[in-house]
């Protein structure tokens, strides 16, 4: 996708430097800076100050994690270690994991010689098949908001919660893959963009990404959901996921949880998409979920621009008070329409799933 007209991907490889590339989202949409990673403890680093965040991305940048932790020492004691540090970098999503075992799986039985070669190529190839799921995603989403547009007749709007943009893969995006096809395919949309505290990642990261791309959408406080749902102004929501479990239930960013049942009071479609690497296959009880709890600072404390230009923190809460910062809920599968997947559109249930990817 495009950032001041030019195509990037979120993350890449740099072979003449052997560093891996990165866009710093933390310091979007004020600053665009290319980062580089040049050792594991620096993509350990970009994944937990979420430099890098959204699961696909954060599963790519583990990847090559592995690489560069190849490129630092071939000892296999210093590999195991640094993957399980990449995996405890951040608990909720899975797709971390997932590249991770991967990466070890590929690389378990080669040589030292061909080791960094045979463990790029996988981390190409990890963050190659995410584009093309992702892609795939937007078209089998498109068909469904071709429905609600040959329906309607006029502009379709689509409400997201949090980035589950191109930024939090490696190219298209989850959740917003569906509406760039239709704008590609000229069908007329409008996004209600929730802001979402604390990170305010919809803000700062999806109304950029839709900004660059010419879509007209509308940054909203989290709790305007329901009212513009009650007014009947969303057609339809589509958000991502970091962890999806068999049973259909959806781990995303916290707010999701009342954005569906606001969705569903209203008789509103609440549809996740969502690459089959994000999917838990083992997880049965959504409680048993790791939720995790970043520094209260991210409440606390908000980033922005003043008006000489400079970008500063500040904070925005009394100095003694206390704050809890949850980075996930959990949507049952109850409240969601459809999973829109790289194999098609299924309902959010075990049956469907297994059936889908032939489990």
């Amino acid at each position: 996708m495009k950032i001041e007209g030019k195509e990037y991907r979120t993350i890449w490889f740099d072979e003449k430097n052997n560093t891996v590339k990165i866009i710093d989202q933390t310091k979007l949409p004020h600053k665009f800076i290319i980062k580089d990673l040049k050792t594991v403890k620096d993509a350990i680093n970009a994944i937990n100050t979420m430099e890098v965040r959204g699961a696909p991305l954060i599963g790519g940048t583990a990847a090559y994690g592995i690489v560069l932790a190849i490129l630092e020492n071939k000892d296999l004691e210093f590999i195991k270690k640094s993957a399980e540090e990449l995996i405890k970098s951040r608990p909720t999503a899975i797709n971390l994991q997932w590249a991770v075992h991967r990466m070890n799986n590929k690389i378990s039985m080669i040589n030292s010689s061909d080791l960094f070669h045979v463990a790029l190529n996988e981390a190409k190839e990890i963050c190659n098949e995410d584009v093309k799921f992702c892609e795939n995603i937007g078209l089998n989403g498109l068909k469904i908001i071709e429905e609600i547009y040959n329906k309607k007749k006029d502009t379709v709007n689509i409400l997201t919660h949090c980035n589950a943009g191109w930024l939090a893969t490696i190219n298209w995006g989850t959740a917003t893959s569906p509406i760039y096809h239709a704008h590609k395919k000229g069908i007329p949309i409008h996004v209600w963009v929730d802001e979402t505290r604390p990170r305010n990642q919809g803000a700062n990261l999806t109304s950029h990404e839709l900004n660059e791309e010419q879509i007209p959408n509308t940054i909203i406080a989290d709790n305007t959901g329901g009212i513009l749902m009650q007014r009947g102004d969303v057609d339809m929501c589509i958000v991502g996921t970091d962890r999806t479990l068999s049973t259909g239930d959806v781990c995303n960013k916290i707010g999701t949880y009342l954005k569906a049942l606001a969705a569903h009071d209203n008789n509103v479609p609440f549809y996740v998409a969502l690459p089959s690497s994000t999917i838990d296959w083992n997880i049965k009880d959504y409680k048993e979920i790791p939720i995790e709890e970043r520094n209260s600072e991210e409440l606390s404390h908000i980033e922005g621009k003043d008006d000489a230009g400079n970008v500063k923190k500040i904070l925005i809460y009394p100095n003694n008070s206390k704050a809890m910062n949850l980075a996930f809920d959990v949507t049952p599968a109850k409240y969601v329409t459809g999973l829109i997947t790289e194999k098609g559109v299924c309902d959010a249930s075990e049956e469907a799933l297994k059936k889908m990817f032939n489990k």
